[in-house]
């Protein structure tokens, strides 16, 4: 094989920017044979704006029974991932799936359980892992040379979404279609990398705040209180409503502090760990002296076309992924705990109870609304995720 033959299930907002990317050869090891959509409208566009030789579906199933493709990426509404993953492997597939890997972890426990059984390659779309920035946080935090974490804070407030945002799509802000709002729709990849570079939180306590901006019925307003095993505490403050909006993402060591703003990454480092300094100092009012240091990166950011390079490169020769599909249960257990601690009203600990937070969330979709303003859109999202 010289090449990967490409099938995407769904060409909204993602599918159709990575059919792009794919098109104008951005991925040189993969090629777009496939695509699907259960919108005419959307199977429309892909007739005009994509070659011949790109077979267009009414849905995945029939693309994936079709057996065009050697792998197929899932950029469907997130109650589908899980099950087009689990089709495609069945099928002898590859899969990449969209973030989130799904609304619940029960559901994606059973999509990883069938991916440890297949032979084929399942990766999860985690673009925001190929940021240099980020890339340089989790060797700094990994590498233990600064201590432990103390504090960990987040506000990532500039993922503005307007109403005619949330009324682009029936299913989209809705409990029954899409199963969450800013946690499960903007958020999936800074959950991802907050447990990737601090690891996962054992205690949560959210205050997850439904169409408090926006007409909708999820969550567009949260704010999160975190707890780690080592006593580290941290906050996790999201929204869709604020302009201009703050990306700050700040993790403070023993022996130093790094903050990454505006898609900078600054590092103060201690001269000898605090936790030494304030037991042993004579001075009351006095602090660890410190400096600034300048950090070197690869300045490498490829997103999107990094994640699908690296996918198309372990099924070619068995190179690493960027993300394994098995990880994106991780995020998805962050934002599943922030939603079941506010339904309750009450800290929740990590592993989170899955059959307690399936039985709530399906009385949120009893009561979903049937029927939403929708005035059809597919929005180009390029340039819309960056550094975030």
């Amino acid at each position: 094989m010289e090449k990967v033959r490409l099938g995407i299930i769904g060409i909204g907002n993602m599918g159709s920017d990575h059919a792009r990317s794919l098109l104008a050869g951005k991925v040189p090891e993969m090629e777009l044979v496939a695509v699907a959509d259960l919108r005419e409208t959307r199977r429309q566009w892909a007739k005009e704006s994509l070659p011949d030789t790109v077979r267009i579906f009414e849905d995945g199933d029939s693309l994936i029974e079709a057996h065009c493709c050697d792998a197929v990426l899932v950029a469907t509404p997130h109650y589908d991932h899980p099950r087009f993953v689990v089709k495609a492997l069945d099928n002898g597939l590859h899969v990449m799936s969209e973030k989130p890997a799904g609304v619940y972890t029960k559901q994606v426990r059973e999509m990883n359980e069938a991916a440890a059984c297949s032979d084929k390659t399942f990766a999860m779309m985690f673009n925001q892992r190929t940021n240099h920035v980020y890339r340089k946080m989790k060797e700094i935090v990994e590498g233990g040379a600064y201590g432990e974490i103390k504090r960990v804070n987040w506000i990532i407030t500039d993922w503005y979404r307007s109403q005619a945002y949330y009324n682009s799509g029936g299913w989209r802000a809705t409990w029954a279609g899409e199963g969450g709002g800013v946690l499960l729709n903007q958020c999936p990849h800074n959950l991802d990398l907050l447990q990737w570079i601090c690891g996962m939180p054992v205690k949560v306590q959210a205050f997850c705040h439904n169409g408090k901006w926006h007409d909708i019925e999820v969550e567009d307003d949260v704010t999160a209180y975190l707890e780690f095993a080592n006593g580290a505490t941290g906050v996790f403050v999201t929204t869709t409503a604020d302009a201009p909006g703050t990306n700050r993402f700040e993790v403070t060591l023993e022996r130093g502090k790094l903050v990454c703003e505006d898609g900078q990454l600054t590092f103060y480092e201690l001269e000898e760990n605090e936790r030494t300094y304030c037991f042993e100092t004579t001075e009351g009012f006095a602090k660890p002296a410190g400096h600034f240091v300048q950090l070197e990166t690869d300045g490498e950011n490829l997103q999107h076309i990094g994640v699908l390079r690296a996918f198309a490169a372990n099924i070619l020769r068995g190179e690493a992924l960027v993300a394994k599909g098995c990880e994106g249960i991780n995020g998805l257990m962050l934002s599943n705990a922030m939603h079941l601690s506010s339904w309750l009203g009450r800290a929740v600990t990590l592993p989170v109870d899955e059959d307690l937070f399936l039985e709530k969330l399906n009385e949120l979709r009893a009561l979903s609304a049937e029927k939403k303003e929708v005035q059809e859109a597919t929005f180009d999202t390029r340039g819309s995720y960056g550094a975030k």
